[in-house]
């Protein structure tokens, strides 16, 4: 552990807050490694935030198991929070970012657990004044200790993991994905954080898309700023046994076309489905070629992940074309919070930057 103090690791560097949401116990002892590996960091967390989801029991347990200032002398503070808003992460997000006091607001998943430079690599690249948003990347732990022969790498998303087809590096990107990400809180705050009705919500349904409109939405209020993937901020997220099956797989895919029409229609089709053009052209079919190549040389799995992509990208389909005639016949169901009046102003200066994903 570092003897810095809490969330100032290295001069003018900022200081970064720790959401991690919760909203079950039954993901008790994830929550606890969660909350050890932010202790553990190289670049001391300013503190640590436990947004609880509706759910009384549980945060009645987690506040007695941190106590009143969190986790003892040495620590970073943990603090332990109920979602003042809707059900669901959104909410839980933007609970999180109004409670935080660090320049930065870094979002863990709470069946995650960080390596320890993670909040180093992200503090390292806000240096940038334009950069307002840094992701990393998120390995996937198995339950049955391997990934299962059939389960392709393009489809990593269905579990909250790294995909393949994203760029390597440090690259300029859309959007991050939510369980491994950072933003200034001050253009969070800017923008009216996370969308509500949109992505989880306690929904039967396993929705996303939420930190793609918010990104979007950012990146509209201010044109200069960028928003980067780091991929040596590393997450380990545990993907539970009923999510390495093919149902779970085919109903994450039918979900994240539904959410896909929810964004598209909020930020329009152009920017809400640019990055996913690119990834069903290029990407999926390079996938499928894949499969076929190691079916025909007899190597395991190769017919079952080509058959995935193929099906993956049918679910996804159906969903966004169920999901844009639902959204055009209701409108929009989802809301932001009014923006604070001041918008941070990301200067003017050619990219450094390399690669485009996400």
């Amino acid at each position: 552990m570092s003897s810095a103090p809490h969330g100032t690791g290295r001069a003018g560097a900022p200081s970064v807050s720790v959401v991690i949401c919760v909203y079950t116990e039954d993901r008790w002892d994830d929550i606890l490694a969660a909350v050890a590996s932010v202790h553990d960091q190289s670049y001391p967390a300013l503190e640590t935030l436990l947004v609880v989801d509706h759910n009384p029991a549980l945060l009645r347990r987690l506040a007695k198991a941190y106590g009143d200032d969190g986790a003892g002398a040495g620590l970073p503070p943990v603090r332990v929070l109920a979602n003042t808003g809707p059900r669901g992460l959104s909410a839980g997000r933007n609970t999180g970012t109004a409670a935080a006091g660090g320049e930065v607001v870094a979002f863990l998943d709470d069946d995650a657990v960080a390596e320890r430079d993670w909040l180093l690599h992200f503090a390292a690249a806000y240096a940038d004044p334009r950069v307002m948003a840094v992701g990393g990347r998120t390995e996937p732990v198995w339950s049955s200790r391997r990934r299962p022969a059939w389960f392709p790498e393009e489809f990593d998303w269905v579990v909250g993991c790294t995909y393949r087809g994203l760029p390597p590096g440090k690259v300029v990107v859309r959007n991050v994905l939510g369980g491994n990400a950072s933003f200034r809180r001050a253009a969070l705050r800017a923008v009216g954080g996370f969308a509500s009705g949109i992505g989880r919500d306690g929904h039967r349904l396993p929705l996303g898309g939420e930190e793609t409109e918010l990104c979007i939405r950012l990146t509209r209020a201010m044109p200069q700023a960028l928003l980067l993937i780091d991929d040596r901020a590393v997450i380990h997220h545990r993907v539970p046994p009923g999510r390495e099956r093919f149902a779970y797989f085919r109903t994450r895919a039918y979900a994240e076309g539904l959410s896909k029409a929810l964004v598209a229609r909020s930020v329009g089709t152009e920017r809400g489905l640019a990055s996913e053009r690119r990834y069903t052209t290029r990407v999926l079919p390079a996938g499928v070629a894949r499969g076929l190549r190691d079916a025909v040389l007899g190597r395991s799995g190769g017919a079952g992940r080509a058959g995935a992509i193929v099906a993956g990208v049918l679910a996804a389909t159906g969903g966004y074309a169920l999901g844009s005639l639902r959204a055009r016949a209701a409108g929009a169901r989802f809301a932001v919070a009014a923006p604070q009046p001041a918008v941070p102003r990301a200067p003017a200066a050619p990219v450094p930057y390399e690669g485009a994903g996400a």
